[in-house]
């Protein structure tokens, strides 16, 4: 389902080519040979690429953060401009990311609590379980648990575990939320919301069994997440995080899923980088490896070139490979696709023939793949049919060449 945001027609009215490339400058320096962005971390991921320079040309600092905020990548442009002269940033967009590092700081410390509530209450159920994305995964990548902001914990169980971890999360005081009680959350999306209340501020799970949404190829084997996990440690305690693998695997999947939903996504094209920059070449041939096993080879090299088109190739075996996924869309429209779906100029190719691709051109799988989305486009049109009231013209997003409005065509 689409971006719902005001912003959208704004962004797409204003144009903003010289904001977006302002934003994917910043990106580029934050990951430069040599930045100084994690607060001390000496490990950063770099690309080999030399940054790109940040623009003189007048920015609307409005319209650097409307982009900055969808993209999820407000505390990157952050600590990037550090290293640039107080001029290179217009001041109302400085204050702006000072303010937006201070409430994802804040919201990512209740979460890292919940966090840690929520493990132990799996952990006493003896329900076996691991973290997916938050500020548990951005320490890991960046050395920083603030990175982006992280509203809600995403949990992974087996899809056998799923309801004793419900029942689990009951125990402390979450409640499924009424939106994903259906069929087509439970059975297609494999995930629901779960929310605690105690009238001070509201704390939700995302509990999954599958990572994928249907019309995008899910991994073979779920399990496997949880048998690879591995322990980082949090105010004295073991948290269960996913490998560095599945780290670039998940990452590349959400890149995926923000593709066909015509949603803005270099936050989740940076963690691809951040992850596959930390891999000599023998590792990279081992993820290579295992995203074939997982089904995922193709969705790993789209995040794989969704990165090098962002934040610029860095001449890996990981980038040589990417090279020929999508190769009828040129990277200019990549790029806009990964940054700014809301131009209208985008012409977006249909999403069965991205799910071809992604489905290796293999037939037998592209037909599973497609009957799934099609099971689960019957499902949400019985079991989530949303009320007769027509949405304001603001909130819709109508992006030409074919596309749909929301989440229509398949």
């Amino acid at each position: 389902m689409a971006v719902q945001d005001g912003s959208y027609e704004r962004l797409r009215a204003a144009g903003c080519a010289d904001e977006v490339a302002y934003v994917q400058a910043c990106l580029r320096l934050f990951f430069a040979p040599g930045a100084n962005t994690t607060d001390g971390r000496a490990d950063l991921p770099a690309s080999t690429v030399s940054a790109s320079p940040i623009s003189a040309t007048p920015v609307s600092a409005t319209n650097v953060a409307d982009i900055a905020r969808l993209n999820k990548v407000a505390v990157f442009l952050l600590k990037a401009l550090k290293r640039r002269p107080a001029d290179a940033v217009p001041a109302e967009l400085a204050g702006w990311l000072d303010g937006y590092r201070r409430r994802t700081m804040s919201m990512n410390a209740a979460c890292i609590g919940d966090s840690i509530a929520i493990g132990r209450a799996l952990r006493e159920s003896r329900v076996d379980f691991v973290f997916l994305k938050g500020p548990l995964q951005q320490h890991l990548l960046y050395g920083d648990h603030f990175m982006k902001p992280s509203g809600d914990v995403d949990i992974l169980v087996s899809p056998a575990r799923f309801g004793q971890a419900r029942e689990a999360l009951r125990a402390i005081g979450y409640e499924i939320a009424g939106k994903s009680r259906s069929v087509w959350w439970v059975r297609f999306l494999g995930e629901q919301h779960m929310v605690r209340d105690d009238g001070a501020r509201a704390s939700t799970v995302d509990l999954h069994h599958r990572l994928q949404q249907p019309g995008s190829p899910s991994p073979r084997d779920i399990d496997g997440f949880l048998r690879r996990k591995r322990g980082v440690e949090v105010a004295g305690v073991i948290m269960p995080v996913i490998s560095a693998a599945d780290t670039l695997l998940l990452s590349s999947i959400s890149v995926a899923k923000a593709f066909f939903n015509r949603e803005p996504c270099a936050g989740y094209v940076c963690d691809v980088r951040a992850s596959a920059s930390r891999l000599n070449e023998a590792e990279q041939q081992r993820v290579l490896d295992h995203a074939a096993g997982q089904g995922l080879a193709d969705t790993l090299l789209l995040g794989l070139r969704a990165a090098d088109v962002l934040l610029g190739g860095d001449g890996t075996l990981l980038s040589d490979r990417a090279t020929r996924i999508l190769a009828r869309i040129d990277n200019a429209d990549l790029f806009h696709m990964v940054m700014a779906p809301w131009l209208a100029s985008l012409r977006w190719p249909q999403r069965r023939h991205v799910l071809w691709e992604l489905c290796g051109r293999e037939p037998v799988r592209y037909l599973a793949e497609a009957g799934w989305a099609a099971s689960a486009d019957l499902s949400r049109r019985i079991f989530e049919r949303p009320a007769m009231v027509e949405p304001a013209r603001s909130e819709m997003i109508k992006i030409v060449g074919g596309a749909a409005n929301h989440a229509s065509e398949r």
